[in-house]
């Protein structure tokens, strides 16, 4: 059996805060004297979103290094995975209400995310997110902070929050002004709400990957039309599972949207509240979803073609996965990633 941390892959659907370590959290929370929030301790999206407040609070209103700090473990923790690529989510005016405060934000996350990965073999890339739950006035000016660096480290730009509650239509004016910057429009849908809100991120937002989307697999006629497009989904099965999206891990659509030629990418999405990272994702597409190598394989060169990685980073990591496949893994030995080529878009 071929070692999937040998895989090359991309990370795409991962929330920074969402993906610090527990430890960490347990740290953080100690230096100021509180108990951590209980990580596991929610039963619906609502308090699933308390929950990730309540965390990333203590990077927030906590002094720089904090999230500095976050960002070298996210990376650290993506090539330990495997990841050649890692694309996490922020909102830098969740930190900084100033927009010029929060680009010095968003410089520094790009810096040290950059030296990091440079050490260990990973791009880095940042997704800017506006929040379906703000006025839709904030997501322009996200989406204009985000243009402002849209060849300098930010690569993509998405929509988070209930979707159930808050339909894409405010959202529009922002997603135009990100794709004429040239990022990659990756909003969330099709998670809390059916197919409808996916029709609505492709008619509406314009997008071309979205953080979620199996619902999509209701709705035969939008299997095709995502197939027939190229739309991508950064699909996250634990997530799905405990957020209640679908009934358990074997009932999961991935392998059925597969099936129906829909391109499809493995994620994490918040590791410190549900638990499995990356590679953990992976391994549990192979145990309980049956994806075979060649599945699996597949799912990883998506991830890196529909990422925001530079070129020569992508076609490197294509010939490994190639070489994943051709070599059993046994014999399989993961390049210095000193010999890699410049990951920095």
């Amino acid at each position: 059996m071929r070692s999937l941390d040998r895989l090359p892959k991309a990370h795409l659907h991962l929330h920074l805060e969402g993906a610090m370590r527990p430890a960490t959290l347990a740290e953080l929370a100690g230096e100021r004297g509180e108990r951590p929030p209980d990580s596991g301790g929610f039963t619906s999206f609502e308090d699933f979103g308390a929950l990730y407040g309540a965390a990333a609070r203590l990077v927030r209103e906590g002094p720089r290094r904090n999230l500095l700090r976050l960002v070298r473990e996210v990376v650290e923790d993506a090539a330990a995975d495997g990841a050649v690529w890692i694309e996490p989510h922020l909102n830098p005016l969740t930190y900084e209400d100033d927009p010029d405060a929060a680009l010095d934000l968003l410089d520094e996350v790009i810096d040290e995310g950059r030296r990091t990965g440079a050490r260990l073999g990973v791009g880095f890339g940042i997704l800017m997110f506006a929040r379906r739950n703000a006025d839709p006035s904030q997501a322009v000016e996200t989406a204009r902070l985000a243009a402002r660096r849209s060849e300098n480290g930010v690569v993509s730009f998405g929509l988070a929050g209930d979707e159930a509650r808050h339909g894409p239509e405010p959202f529009a004016e922002a997603f135009a002004i990100a794709r004429d910057a040239g990022l990659i429009p990756a909003p969330h849908a099709g998670e809390l709400a059916g197919p409808a809100g996916v029709r609505a991120a492709l008619d509406v937002l314009g997008a071309r990957r979205i953080a979620h989307g199996v619902r999509a697999i209701e709705d035969p006629p939008l299997l095709a039309r995502l197939a027939a497009e190229g739309i991508v989904l950064d699909v996250c099965p634990t997530s799905n599972v405990a957020l209640g999206v679908v009934t358990s891990l074997s009932a999961h659509p991935l392998p059925l949207l597969l099936q129906a030629g829909v391109q499809c990418t493995l994620n994490a999405d918040d590791p410190l509240l549900f638990g499995p990272g990356l590679l953990q994702e992976y391994e549990t597409a192979r145990t309980a979803l049956s994806l075979t190598d060649h599945q699996l394989a597949a799912v990883a060169r998506t991830s890196l073609e529909a990422s925001g990685a530079p070129r020569a980073t992508v076609e490197y990591a294509l010939t490994r996965i190639s070489a994943w496949l051709d070599t059993p893994s046994e014999a399989t030995t993961p390049p210095d990633p000193r010999g890699m080529p410049a990951v920095a878009p």
